[in-house]
């Protein structure tokens, strides 16, 4: 009876406690990614996602749910059960600019948020319409200039890279601009390449393509350096804005409390991916400068950009 009452004690055991890597995954994984399909975060998730599928030998199922610059998202897997079930594509728009451009975010995505594996950044791009006839920074100011109602540009959400690039030179030149968010950047790119919307401010690698058919008309772009497939588009730091440097990197986190060993697995699937040649082709069309880091180093580097970025998010915030 003793016998019979211990085992029983210990299957219950069993399913109470946190999976552990060694059986983990058993089934397959959500992996939230907080905008609309078809955008830069939607793509880099499903390739890093394949690859890592393939190397832990389990399905991780993408789900897109958009809304909020991602904070709807990013705050509801953050209230989820740490058992390994569910994950999210976080980023530089999700985890850093959304929290910080909204008064009540609901998270604090330095606390409660487990960060385990770096994809990698790729930088935003201000662009045009051919329409318009704006071909540099000095033109889009003189358009903006000769309004004072100001001219629209779009972005794939409020507090993405795109919104902020945009709101900082609003502000540095003191002229006028309209932003239209978007939930993602998939829907918007169509909008502005139609022409409904004249100008963007949005990730590189959603508007590479339409830059590369003449579509789109690059301005400026916010990388350290110039692109080496565009090294005709200038930088904003090169054109004075000397602080607009940031790129849209992007990540994969989970709910706060994720057992320590599935962290560590799943953190090294993520490097491994780096070396897949899917994912290699994917980082190079994004213009996106991959980096190995360990949890410890991917919760200091999103820490670090919180902290880099909260004054100019903060500004924004109070405006509104």
């Amino acid at each position: 009876m003793i016998k019979a009452a211990l085992a029983v004690l210990a299957a219950t055991l069993a399913c109470t406690l946190p999976a552990r890597a060694a059986d983990w995954p058993t089934a397959p994984v959500r992996v939230v990614v907080p905008y609309a399909a078809g955008g830069a975060a939607d793509v880099m998730g499903r390739v890093f996602m394949e690859s890592v599928s393939g190397k832990l030998g389990q399905q991780f199922v993408i789900e897109n749910q958009a809304g909020a610059g991602g904070l709807l998202a990013a705050r509801a897997v953050a209230r989820t059960p740490a058992d390994g079930k569910t994950f999210i594509i976080s980023g530089m728009a999700s985890h850093v600019l959304a929290p910080l451009m909204s008064k009540e975010p609901g998270f604090d995505p330095n606390r409660d948020v487990t960060h385990i594996g770096y994809f990698g950044g790729a930088p935003s791009v201000l662009l045009a319409h051919p329409s318009t006839g704006v071909k540099d920074m000095q033109g889009f100011l003189a358009a903006a200039r000769k309004t004072t109602e100001g001219i629209e540009y779009l972005s794939p959400g409020v507090g993405t890279g795109g919104h902020i690039a945009a709101a900082y030179l609003a502000e540095k030149e003191n002229i006028k601009l309209v932003h239209v968010p978007y939930k993602g950047g998939g829907a918007a790119i169509f909008d502005v390449v139609a022409g409904h919307v004249k100008f963007a401010s949005m990730n590189w690698s959603t508007a590479r393509e339409h830059v590369a058919s003449g579509a789109l008309i690059p301005i400026a772009v916010t990388s350290e350096n110039r692109l080496p497939e565009r090294p005709d588009v200038p930088t904003f730091r090169e054109l004075g804005y000397k602080d607009l440097v940031m790129t849209t990197w992007y990540a994969i986190s989970g709910p706060p409390g994720i057992p320590a060993d599935i962290v560590t697995r799943l953190n090294k699937a993520v490097i491994a991916s780096l070396d897949d040649p899917r994912v290699k082709r994917q980082l190079a069309l994004e213009a996106a400068e991959p980096r190995a880091m360990s949890p410890a180093e991917v919760s200091a580097f999103i820490k670090g950009q919180y902290d880099q970025w909260e004054p100019v998010a903060h500004k924004l915030r109070d405006k509104q």
